[in-house]
């Protein structure tokens, strides 16, 4: 089919080339003349695995870029709007995007057209889309709204659009949703995986993608809410891990105990830092919005929101009970995206304790394998950026483990513990065994679990942990 894309952000461009990759001819549209250069001339905008093989074999075939909306929509059967949602001080999401790329498809219509909600919006969002191409002068018989949320995970966007958990498409006609399971027939029927060149596939997956259809309102809150509950349960498990911190208990035994049963499952029962990204704060207060909006005070998920920041401000405190005073302190950090896998540093809890970090007087080096040019762009000057794990934790007084990246779960200790200035780790993504690192000689901390030192002395019993350490 052909297929408009509006938008060349993490969800546009994704989802621009991996309906491509399924056979359908796709124009990519974005007023940002830069980055359509840039694509044009082969440039991956951002760190996605798989994504540069897919636009370097269907960009120029299945896949070209333009800045002519009406024109793309004129050339297309169904456009998806992907374009931003931010939010407003309130919480809200800002709508205006989708209103202006709304306004402006109007004009393009020239038959029937499917346009589709592809951006993360509140429910009502169809309806308002709707009314705004009507008018515009748009005839009602000519349109169907959409609603086709996206459940990518940034670092595995690629893998979780080919193999998907599920595919929701909202429709309120027939017409409409025979077009999207069109769309996705390659997908739902299974000729896609029959491919040579598949992208590989996944553990865990089902085959074929099983698709649900629902009404667009419907549509619109799985998305809301899927969010929002993976975030509670991010929230929960942190709530767990300062639990086990107070009574002595491991936090990592405990997830084990209670991810195991079936009915909680293990993922997203990782202690840590904190959720961040583009997704999980934005949709968790605009549902909450929504909520209030609508008459229900969603009080869960002013929990959830406070559990997470609290996380932060925990992690900062354990730093100082490791270190004592902080001003002129050398740390080594690593990571700075908000996961690994991305270069995304948007809402990045690694981010934001860095920047608190520097403003207690520390000096940072840091090293991220994808997000240290972003994080230039935000933090001009105080974080020297190192070329490895091992330069970032050269001569610092601790070592700081902010983002999960797997290459930071597979360090050489012995190396590690010859570089570092006093052989101390805080850990804020639990990837080592603290019994494996006192063995090694390092004072290690981590979340949800005893913090541990060579020497086998309590962490609590020292008076000075940089000298004893």
């Amino acid at each position: 089919m052909r297929i408009a894309v509006v938008g060349s952000g993490y969800v546009g461009l994704v989802a621009g080339a991996c309906f491509a990759d399924l056979g359908h001819e796709v124009i990519l549209v974005d007023n940002d003349q830069r980055k359509l250069a840039a694509l044009r001339a082969g440039q991956t905008p951002i760190h996605e695995k798989f994504l540069p093989e897919l636009l370097a074999r269907q960009r120029g075939q299945l896949l070209t870029f333009s800045d002519d909306l009406q024109g793309a929509v004129r050339a297309s059967e169904a456009i998806f709007i992907a374009v931003g949602t931010p939010p407003s001080e309130s919480g809200e999401a800002d709508l205006s995007y989708v209103e202006s790329v709304a306004r402006e498809i109007s004009g393009g219509i020239n038959g029937y057209k499917v346009v589709v909600e592809k951006s993360t919006v509140p429910v009502y969002t169809s309806e308002w889309v709707r009314k705004i191409i009507l008018r515009n002068g748009a005839d009602p018989e000519s349109f169907d709204v959409a609603s086709n949320p996206e459940f990518l995970r940034e670092g595995t966007a690629v893998t979780d659009f080919m193999y998907p958990d599920r595919i929701v498409i909202g429709c309120d006609t027939q017409r409409c949703a025979d077009v999207l399971r069109q769309i996705y027939k390659p997908l739902t029927e299974g000729t896609y995986y029959t491919r040579n060149d598949a992208i590989p596939q996944p553990d865990r997956t089902t085959i074929p993608a099983p698709i649900i259809v629902t009404s667009t309102k419907s549509a619109e809150l799985i998305k809301h809410a899927s969010n929002a509950f993976l975030a509670m349960k991010i929230s929960f498990i942190n709530a767990v891990a300062s639990v086990c911190e107070s009574v002595g208990a491991n936090v990592s035994q405990v997830c084990h105990g209670v991810g195991t049963d079936s009915r909680i499952g293990r993922r997203f029962l990782n202690p840590g830092i904190g959720y961040g990204g583009s997704c999980f704060p934005k949709d968790v207060m605009a549902f909450r919005a929504v909520a209030r909006e609508n008459g229900y005070d969603f009080r869960l998920l002013d929990e959830v929101m406070s559990i997470n920041e609290d996380q932060r401000q925990r992690f900062l405190r354990k730093v100082r009970s490791a270190l004592w005073t902080l001003r002129g302190k050398k740390l080594g950090v690593l990571g700075l995206a908000f996961k690994g896998g991305t270069d995304d540093i948007r809402e990045s809890p690694a981010l934001f304790i860095a920047q608190a970090l520097l403003q207690e007087g520390c000096k940072i080096k840091a090293y991220d394998p994808a997000a240290m040019e972003r994080t230039q762009e935000v933090i001009s000057s105080g974080i020297k950026y190192a070329e490895s794990a091992y330069e970032a934790a050269a001569g610092s007084d601790a070592l700081l483990i902010l983002t999960e990246w797997e290459e930071f779960a597979n360090l050489d200790l012995d190396r590690l513990k010859s570089e570092l200035h006093y052989p101390i780790v805080i850990d804020g993504r639990n990837l080592y065994d603290p019994e494996v690192m006192a063995s090694h000689g390092f004072t290690y901390y981590s979340v949800g679990r005893a913090a541990t030192h060579p020497d086998g002395v309590p962490i609590g019993a020292l008076k000075n942990g940089v000298d004893k350490a």
